[in-house]
Protein backbone atom coordinates (compact mmCIF):
# COMPACT_ATOMS: atom_id res chain seq x y z
CA UNK A 1 0.00 0.00 0.00
CA UNK A 2 2.67 2.36 1.04
CA UNK A 3 4.73 1.92 -2.15
CA UNK A 4 1.35 2.22 -4.31
CA UNK A 5 0.98 5.51 -2.85
CA UNK A 6 4.69 6.39 -3.53
CA UNK A 7 4.31 5.45 -6.76
CA UNK A 8 1.28 7.31 -7.25
CA UNK A 9 2.75 10.24 -5.61
CA UNK A 10 6.32 10.67 -7.29
CA UNK A 11 4.01 10.48 -10.67
CA UNK A 12 2.16 13.10 -9.67
CA UNK A 13 5.61 15.60 -8.89
CA UNK A 14 6.56 14.35 -12.63
CA UNK A 15 3.68 15.38 -14.34
CA UNK A 16 3.48 18.70 -12.48
CA UNK A 17 7.10 19.10 -13.53
CA UNK A 18 6.75 18.12 -16.97
CA UNK A 19 3.48 20.75 -17.20
CA UNK A 20 6.01 23.28 -15.41
CA UNK A 21 8.49 22.46 -18.18
CA UNK A 22 6.18 22.72 -21.18
CA UNK A 23 4.71 26.25 -19.81
CA UNK A 24 8.23 27.62 -18.92
CA UNK A 25 9.40 26.53 -22.59
CA UNK A 26 5.81 28.15 -24.17
CA UNK A 27 6.85 31.57 -22.61
CA UNK A 28 10.35 31.76 -23.52
CA UNK A 29 9.99 31.56 -26.23
CA UNK A 30 6.83 33.78 -26.61
CA UNK A 31 9.36 36.36 -24.99
CA UNK A 32 12.02 35.83 -27.54
CA UNK A 33 9.86 36.24 -30.29
CA UNK A 34 7.57 39.06 -29.47
CA UNK A 35 8.82 40.09 -25.90
CA UNK A 36 7.37 39.75 -22.30
CA UNK A 37 5.20 42.48 -22.77
CA UNK A 38 3.01 40.94 -25.77
CA UNK A 39 3.07 37.12 -23.85
CA UNK A 40 -0.63 36.42 -23.18
CA UNK A 41 -1.43 33.83 -20.80
CA UNK A 42 -4.31 32.85 -22.96
CA UNK A 43 -1.29 32.24 -25.47
CA UNK A 44 1.31 30.85 -23.52
CA UNK A 45 -1.82 28.18 -22.07
CA UNK A 46 -2.83 27.61 -25.94
CA UNK A 47 1.64 26.44 -26.70
CA UNK A 48 2.16 24.70 -23.73
CA UNK A 49 -1.41 22.63 -24.16
CA UNK A 50 -2.72 23.68 -20.78
CA UNK A 51 -5.66 25.89 -19.50
CA UNK A 52 -5.44 29.30 -18.19
CA UNK A 53 -5.80 28.38 -14.59
CA UNK A 54 -2.97 25.79 -14.72
CA UNK A 55 -0.63 28.52 -16.09
CA UNK A 56 -1.99 29.92 -12.15
CA UNK A 57 -1.69 26.85 -10.49
CA UNK A 58 2.18 26.45 -11.14
CA UNK A 59 3.25 30.71 -11.21
CA UNK A 60 1.08 32.37 -8.76
CA UNK A 61 2.26 35.73 -9.97
CA UNK A 62 4.15 37.03 -13.41
CA UNK A 63 7.18 37.74 -11.24
CA UNK A 64 7.55 33.73 -10.83
CA UNK A 65 7.21 32.90 -14.59
CA UNK A 66 9.70 35.59 -15.05
CA UNK A 67 11.84 34.00 -12.56
CA UNK A 68 11.36 30.67 -13.98
CA UNK A 69 11.80 31.92 -17.35
CA UNK A 70 14.93 33.56 -16.47
CA UNK A 71 16.62 30.43 -14.94
CA UNK A 72 15.34 28.53 -17.77
CA UNK A 73 17.13 30.57 -20.36
CA UNK A 74 20.27 31.30 -18.23
CA UNK A 75 20.97 27.52 -18.44
CA UNK A 76 20.69 26.97 -21.99
CA UNK A 77 22.40 29.96 -22.49
CA UNK A 78 25.36 31.03 -19.85
CA UNK A 79 27.06 33.98 -19.79
CA UNK A 80 30.72 33.85 -20.56
CA UNK A 81 32.40 33.23 -16.79
CA UNK A 82 34.13 35.52 -15.27
CA UNK A 83 36.95 33.47 -13.51
CA UNK A 84 38.55 32.88 -17.01
CA UNK A 85 39.31 36.11 -18.02
CA UNK A 86 41.12 36.66 -14.35
CA UNK A 87 43.62 34.23 -15.52
CA UNK A 88 44.46 36.37 -18.02
CA UNK A 89 47.32 38.63 -16.30
CA UNK A 90 48.07 41.32 -19.15
CA UNK A 91 45.01 44.06 -17.89
CA UNK A 92 45.12 45.29 -22.03
CA UNK A 93 44.94 41.72 -23.26
CA UNK A 94 42.13 40.82 -20.78
CA UNK A 95 39.80 43.70 -21.74
CA UNK A 96 40.07 41.90 -25.25
CA UNK A 97 39.04 39.07 -24.06
CA UNK A 98 36.35 40.31 -21.76
CA UNK A 99 34.72 42.49 -24.39
CA UNK A 100 35.05 39.82 -27.39
CA UNK A 101 33.53 36.94 -24.95
CA UNK A 102 30.33 39.43 -24.37
CA UNK A 103 29.72 40.69 -27.55
CA UNK A 104 29.94 37.10 -28.92
CA UNK A 105 27.13 36.03 -26.22
CA UNK A 106 25.33 39.24 -26.99
CA UNK A 107 25.21 37.96 -30.75
CA UNK A 108 23.87 34.59 -29.75
CA UNK A 109 20.83 35.54 -27.03
CA UNK A 110 20.62 39.07 -29.51
CA UNK A 111 16.62 38.72 -30.04
CA UNK A 112 15.85 38.02 -26.16
CA UNK A 113 17.94 40.14 -24.66
CA UNK A 114 16.98 43.00 -26.85
CA UNK A 115 13.10 42.48 -26.04
CA UNK A 116 13.44 41.78 -22.07
CA UNK A 117 15.55 44.94 -22.19
CA UNK A 118 13.23 46.76 -23.82
CA UNK A 119 9.98 45.24 -22.05
CA UNK A 120 11.79 45.73 -18.52
CA UNK A 121 10.85 49.47 -18.64
CA UNK A 122 7.37 48.77 -18.69
CA UNK A 123 7.16 45.77 -16.37
CA UNK A 124 8.75 46.67 -12.69
CA UNK A 125 8.75 42.29 -12.03
CA UNK A 126 10.42 42.07 -15.03
CA UNK A 127 12.66 45.16 -14.53
CA UNK A 128 13.64 43.46 -10.66
CA UNK A 129 14.84 40.11 -12.44
CA UNK A 130 17.37 42.02 -14.87
CA UNK A 131 18.64 43.93 -12.50
CA UNK A 132 19.27 41.69 -9.88
CA UNK A 133 20.12 38.83 -13.08
CA UNK A 134 21.80 40.88 -16.15
CA UNK A 135 22.16 43.95 -14.23
CA UNK A 136 24.86 42.41 -11.67
CA UNK A 137 26.77 40.47 -14.44
CA UNK A 138 27.13 43.60 -16.30
CA UNK A 139 28.55 45.48 -13.23
CA UNK A 140 31.07 43.06 -12.52
CA UNK A 141 32.30 43.00 -16.38
CA UNK A 142 32.65 46.70 -16.04
CA UNK A 143 34.62 46.35 -13.16
CA UNK A 144 36.85 44.02 -15.56
CA UNK A 145 37.06 46.62 -17.80
CA UNK A 146 38.04 49.81 -15.75
CA UNK A 147 40.45 47.64 -13.98
CA UNK A 148 44.37 49.11 -13.97
CA UNK A 149 42.56 52.43 -15.72
CA UNK A 150 42.50 55.70 -13.56
CA UNK A 151 40.16 55.83 -11.29
CA UNK A 152 37.10 57.97 -11.51
CA UNK A 153 33.89 59.03 -13.66
CA UNK A 154 35.27 58.96 -16.96
CA UNK A 155 36.74 55.06 -16.40
CA UNK A 156 33.61 54.13 -15.18
CA UNK A 157 31.29 55.68 -17.70
CA UNK A 158 33.48 54.47 -20.83
CA UNK A 159 32.91 50.74 -19.24
CA UNK A 160 29.57 51.32 -19.03
CA UNK A 161 29.49 52.50 -22.42
CA UNK A 162 31.21 49.41 -23.62
CA UNK A 163 29.69 46.57 -22.02
CA UNK A 164 26.26 47.81 -22.87
CA UNK A 165 24.10 45.92 -25.12
CA UNK A 166 23.06 48.29 -27.79
CA UNK A 167 26.79 49.66 -27.88
CA UNK A 168 26.93 46.13 -29.15
CA UNK A 169 24.10 46.56 -31.73
CA UNK A 170 25.94 49.34 -33.10
CA UNK A 171 29.10 47.82 -33.68
CA UNK A 172 27.36 44.40 -34.52
CA UNK A 173 28.05 44.56 -38.59
CA UNK A 174 31.91 45.24 -37.30
CA UNK A 175 32.08 41.25 -36.18
CA UNK A 176 33.30 40.54 -32.77
CA UNK A 177 36.48 40.57 -32.63
CA UNK A 178 36.89 44.07 -34.79
CA UNK A 179 33.88 45.07 -32.44
CA UNK A 180 35.79 44.44 -29.10
CA UNK A 181 38.75 45.88 -29.96
CA UNK A 182 37.41 49.04 -31.19
CA UNK A 183 35.21 48.99 -27.69
CA UNK A 184 38.65 48.43 -25.81
CA UNK A 185 40.46 51.35 -27.57
CA UNK A 186 37.71 53.43 -26.45
CA UNK A 187 37.47 52.55 -22.94
CA UNK A 188 41.45 53.27 -23.14
CA UNK A 189 41.42 56.39 -24.42
CA UNK A 190 38.00 57.55 -22.89
CA UNK A 191 40.07 56.96 -19.44
CA UNK A 192 42.95 59.36 -19.68
CA UNK A 193 42.52 62.39 -18.03
CA UNK A 194 40.75 65.41 -20.11
CA UNK A 195 44.41 67.71 -19.92
CA UNK A 196 46.61 65.07 -21.09
CA UNK A 197 44.11 64.46 -24.10
CA UNK A 198 43.71 68.32 -24.97
CA UNK A 199 47.88 67.98 -24.73
CA UNK A 200 47.68 65.49 -27.47
CA UNK A 201 45.19 67.19 -29.35
CA UNK A 202 47.47 70.49 -29.67
CA UNK A 203 50.26 68.33 -30.88
CA UNK A 204 48.83 67.26 -33.95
Amino acid sequence: MKKTRAYHMRKRAEGKAETSRRIIEATSELHRTVGPAAATISEIARRAGVQRVTIYEHFPDEAALFAACSAHWRALHPAPDPAAWLAIAVPRRRRRRVLHDLYAWFRQTAPMTANVLRDAERLPALRAIVERGLGAYLERVRALLAEDLPPGRRSAAAARVAANFHTWQALAPLGDAEAAELAAEFVERASRPARRLRREHRRR
